[in-house]
């Protein structure tokens, strides 16, 4: 049987995943729409057998939703091969699109027997940990720049690797405004943030990511990681050597650019 034009491209993306190599951009219908770029990841996403970790929140911040015309955020799986310690090295290339500080959760799998809607009164009892974390963010395409969230959803979210400091048993502090600084000393450049800029509030973000994966009947059936967006935005990465991300009352991570 002759395999359809999405098989055969989420078949490239997949070996592009899967190799660490770049291929050429997907074509625009996928790519245009976040309805069509959400087919695009969930049919990736099926034939990955690698462990799953958790699950990135992307597009959260406000301005680049209105600035692309979004309605909402999207999501993307995270696989255990994307999932560092802090200080560990992460290769760029040139579809590297840049790096982000965020607040992660870590979940406990009781959420799955959970029946309701999460909401911000009941959100808590389901976070066992938090933690500071470093997103590089790229494609495994030769294209540049983002046009629209299907950009990004279409292509695993455009994670490339995920790095976490030490986490924190949960408790309440007030997330949604924290100071936050991503910095590379050796080519000066610092970079300042704020959480208020991740949907509004980090836990608000982690609420439409709980309830998504509730709506796509996905379980896990294990403690999982929410990381939650970027509260600077997509730092463009201008020199290699150490990134130092620091959240606020919540700690730092490191990053080691090659």
């Amino acid at each position: 049987m002759k395999k359809s034009l999405l098989e055969k491209t989420t078949n490239k993306l997949v070996s592009a995943f899967l190799k660490n190599k770049i291929i050429a951009p997907l074509p625009l219908k996928y790519t245009k729409k976040l309805s069509e770029a959400q087919k695009v990841r969930r049919m990736c996403e099926s034939k990955i057998t690698e462990p799953v970790i958790g699950f990135k929140a992307a597009g959260t911040g406000i301005p680049v939703m209105k600035k692309l015309k979004e309605k909402e955020p999207f999501y993307a799986s995270i696989y255990k091969r994307n999932f560092l310690k802090s200080g560990k090295s992460v290769k760029i290339n040139k579809a590297t699109l840049g790096i982000e500080l965020e607040v992660c959760y870590k979940i406990k799998k009781s959420f799955f027997s959970f029946k309701g809607q999460i909401l911000m009164k009941n959100i808590s009892k389901f976070i066992s940990h938090m933690a500071p974390c470093i997103e590089v963010v790229g494609y495994r395409q030769r294209k540049k720049g983002i046009t629209s969230f299907g950009d990004l959803c279409s292509d695993f979210g455009a994670n490339v690797k995920f790095l976490i400091g030490q986490n924190k048993k949960y408790k309440k502090i007030n997330i949604g405004n924290l100071k936050t600084n991503i910095s590379n000393k050796k080519i000066n450049q610092s970079v300042n943030g704020n959480t208020n800029t991740v949907y509004i509030n980090p836990l608000n973000s982690l609420r439409f990511v709980l309830n998504k994966i509730k709506k796509d009947k996905i379980n896990l059936n294990k403690d999982f990681w929410v990381f939650t967006g970027s509260s600077v935005g997509v730092v463009p990465i201008k020199g290699k050597g150490l990134y130092i991300g620091k959240i606020d009352k919540l700690g730092s991570v490191k990053a080691i650019i090659k």
